[in-house]
């Protein structure tokens, strides 16, 4: 499964990954173009989110299931918000 986060200057990422706690990784300042591919804990559905700054600007978040692309959103202005997320593939 991969992430992917597209526009211009630094956005906060959190994203849902196999982890020991279950809980979401948290990328501060992330420098974009972004995109991390990774193995999602079984019974949850893949999601990543993204904030921007006080400074605004623009950027996309979209998500890939085995190379399919099942959702994207765009984030916009100050502190824009947007969130992809979907569900796996049962096979």
């Amino acid at each position: 499964m991969t992430y992917e986060v597209t526009g211009k200057g630094t956005v906060e990422i959190s994203y849902l990954a196999r982890s020991e706690s279950g809980s979401a990784t948290v990328v501060k300042d992330a420098a974009l173009p972004w995109k991390k591919t990774v193995q999602v804990p079984l019974g949850k559905d893949p999601t990543v989110a993204i904030v921007l700054g006080d400074q605004g600007g623009q950027a996309a978040c979209a998500l890939a299931v085995r190379g399919v692309h099942v959702q994207r959103a765009t984030s916009s202005g100050t502190y824009g918000r947007a969130t992809c997320s979907g569900p796996l593939p049962r096979f």
